[in-house]
């Protein structure tokens, strides 16, 4: 067996932060971080009730003026400022959203690798198998004994998102309090059947299907950043192009998205930055004393992948002859009267 390489830093530090968000995701609404309660009509924000102030307005406890400057700076400013940061994020680096924080994306990830180690593909779309060996030196053998495994974590994951949508709904502690206790209403167990057969339906046939094709939060994302030429894209090194010769398109098996990272930009459309074929390109690369031959690039560089063609050095208008004085056009005909 070829000697473990540890894991990028990449990969660590994206674990790290999709963990703490995915934690964050279910722990929002009992710790009263973030929900709207439909019994109460609006939303909760750190422990205090969010609301535009029509209530108090019909009530007359407000004037004109206080109702439309509440409505601003509760809802249109909130609401459209975190709208207008969270595009030019996307503007900027990408869907980073996606992959490093998007609880959706996790689940992804973590089904796609038990599926392989069941069959040997990612999902169930595949046309051939990847291979056994990992970039890092670990060996994934297929095995039909991990399909158990894999529809319980994709049902399980399920589950726990349509509690965890309920909750953003509804009072956390009389969710979490009828559920333990089995005492759920007849609404509450028709929304936890209904979303965990369709979360689950999902997880184990679509999953980066609908990251690509059918999520909303990404398409936006995707088309603010095709909007900016220099963002920051995976960049591949065509000058070292050689080095693929011997590798077994481990950047491609890689992508959860099942991208090629080494095309034009226009064709990762869906790319979430996610820096996994970044990773795997770095372990290929890396018993030979090489970097990797993909890397983050933005600004000028982009533009490469952008165009498909290197890009092009500044260059500085000739300089005049010797001994001869460059002059305005109108000046040189004699038009300025000297």
């Amino acid at each position: 067996m070829k000697p473990l390489l540890p894991r990028t830093n990449y990969q660590r530090r994206r674990a790290l932060t999709q963990v703490g968000f995915f934690v964050l995701f279910i722990l929002a609404p009992p710790l009263d971080i973030f929900r709207f309660d439909l019994t109460l009509g609006h939303f909760i924000l750190f422990g205090q009730p969010w609301t535009l102030g029509i209530a108090e307005f019909r009530e007359g406890l407000i004037g004109p003026g206080e109702a439309v400057l509440n409505m601003f700076l509760r809802g249109f400013l909130p609401l459209f400022g975190g709208a207008a940061l969270f595009i030019w994020i996307a503007w900027r680096w990408g869907r980073l959203y996606c992959g490093w924080l998007c609880p959706h994306y996790s689940v992804v990830e973590l089904v796609n690798g038990l599926m392989r180690r069941a069959s040997g593909r990612p999902n169930l779309y595949e046309k051939r198998k990847l291979p056994e060996w990992l970039p890092n030196g670990t060996r994934i053998s297929p095995n039909s004994r991990y399909w158990p495994p894999t529809l319980v974590t994709a049902v399980a994951f399920a589950f726990i998102w349509a509690l965890t949508l309920l909750t953003y709904l509804l009072p956390p502690q009389e969710i979490y309090h009828n559920l333990l206790h089995a005492e759920l209403t007849r609404s509450q167990f028709i929304f936890l059947t209904a979303a965990t057969t369709a979360f689950s339906i999902e997880f184990i046939f679509a999953r980066h299907l609908f990251c690509r094709f059918g999520c909303a939060v990404g398409l936006f994302q995707s088309l603010a950043w095709m909007g900016n030429n220099k963002a920051m894209v995976v960049g591949f090194d065509t000058r070292r192009a050689k080095s693929c010769q011997d590798c077994n398109n481990a950047c491609d098996n890689a992508c959860p998205m099942r991208l090629n990272p080494r095309t034009l930009k226009r064709k990762m459309f869906t790319c979430t930055q996610c820096a996994e074929c970044i990773s795997a390109c770095t372990q290929v690369q890396a018993p030979k004393g090489q970097p990797s031959l993909l890397q983050w690039v933005s600004d000028e560089a982009a533009l490469q992948v952008v165009t498909g063609r290197p890009a092009q050095p500044k260059t500085r208008p000739p300089a005049p002859a010797p001994g001869r004085m460059e002059t305005d056009s109108c000046c040189g005909s004699g038009a300025c009267g000297g």
